[in-house]
């Protein structure tokens, strides 16, 4: 078996998602790292989203769109861990919060993440990215679904992630 990693550009490693779905929300997810232990930073422009809302941003386990995008499994949780914040200790691996819209429901930003990976045993290469309708409640919701899901609701758009060129 072969042996995949990520593009490496320069002592970096690259990752790309393109987000298509059922609904009209679309775009791209970039991810860049430069080894095992430094942190990832990930970059998103995605639109078609209501304007100025919070919508949960998330990666996901499988990397398996065939039934649209809730093929894509529950949010990729290596250690076993309840949903959180992006900056709370207890969290999945794939916790990113909620994207932020403008006036046009456009999102574009930026963030550095320490426990997503390129490369190593949790890489999230083959996983998927997925935008939700709703807002990520950040497991502070008060019930079991929130320690799940963050109670961000149904999954408009997503994208596997694949090595990048």
């Amino acid at each position: 078996m072969t042996k995949r990693i990520p593009a490496d550009v320069g002592n970096r490693y690259l990752l790309v998602a393109v987000l298509r779905g059922d609904a009209k929300v679309g775009g791209t997810v970039t991810f860049e790292q430069e080894s095992e232990s430094s942190p990832t930073t990930i970059t998103w422009d995605i639109t078609g989203n209501d304007p100025n809302a919070k919508r949960g941003f998330h990666i996901h386990t499988f990397g398996d769109n065939t039934n649209g995008c809730t093929s894509a499994g529950p949010h990729f949780n290596p250690h076993g861990k309840t949903h959180g914040a992006p900056s709370d200790e207890a969290r999945h691996v794939g916790d990113l919060g909620n994207l932020e819209t403008d006036g046009q429901g456009n999102a574009k930003g930026s963030v550095k993440d320490e426990l997503v990976k390129l490369i190593g045993p949790h890489s999230v290469i083959g996983r998927t990215v997925v935008v939700h309708a709703g807002t990520d409640d950040l497991g502070k919701g008060g019930n079991e679904e929130s320690l799940k899901t963050g109670n961000a609701g149904p999954r408009p758009a997503c994208g596997v992630i694949g090595i990048s060129s």
